[in-house]
């Protein structure tokens, strides 16, 4: 293989990897936007039956310490380490923790929201995040009642 050769087969493979890449971040927001939709759908579809909401509280990244935020919405997992807030904003309730965090709390940023919550885990559960709204909204867990609402917006 010549240099000219080379420098083209590089060229190529570089302009694979850079298509592949934006291919990539094309889905990944295409899959936030319609997360993001569901999310909003199950905010207003909570408020409108008046699901109660509760103080979201965040978790030590070693699960031991309990930390105050200044968030409220509704857990959407039992272990009550994600949660979508009242202005429909997810979130991850794991946290550094610490002196400061117990003293004063701690304030989480917004997440990007996962359509398949869990996926990629170690532990290899994951859920559809409809599944987890759906079932939030028809009393908790078990298998997802039929809705007397608005149904949730198709995939």
């Amino acid at each position: 293989m010549g240099e000219r050769d080379a420098r083209e087969w590089r060229d190529r493979q570089r302009h694979a990897v850079r298509a592949h890449a934006d291919a990539d971040a094309r889905r990944r927001a295409a899959e936030h936007a319609e997360a993001a939709e569901l999310v909003a759908w199950f905010v207003a579809e909570a408020t409108r039956r008046g699901l109660r909401t509760t103080r979201l509280v965040a978790r030590g990244y070693d699960g031991r310490g309990r930390y105050r935020t200044r968030l409220t919405g509704w857990y959407v997992d039992r272990a009550e380490t994600r949660a979508v807030d009242v202005d429909g904003r997810f979130h991850l309730l794991t946290v550094p923790g610490g002196l400061r965090a117990r003293l004063f709390g701690v304030d989480p940023e917004p997440s990007p929201v996962p359509l398949i919550v869990g996926a990629g885990g170690r532990d290899g559960e994951s859920i559809p995040l409809r599944t987890l709204l759906t079932r939030l909204l028809d009393g908790g867990a078990g298998e997802p009642r039929p809705t007397t609402g608005p149904a949730a917006p198709r995939a």
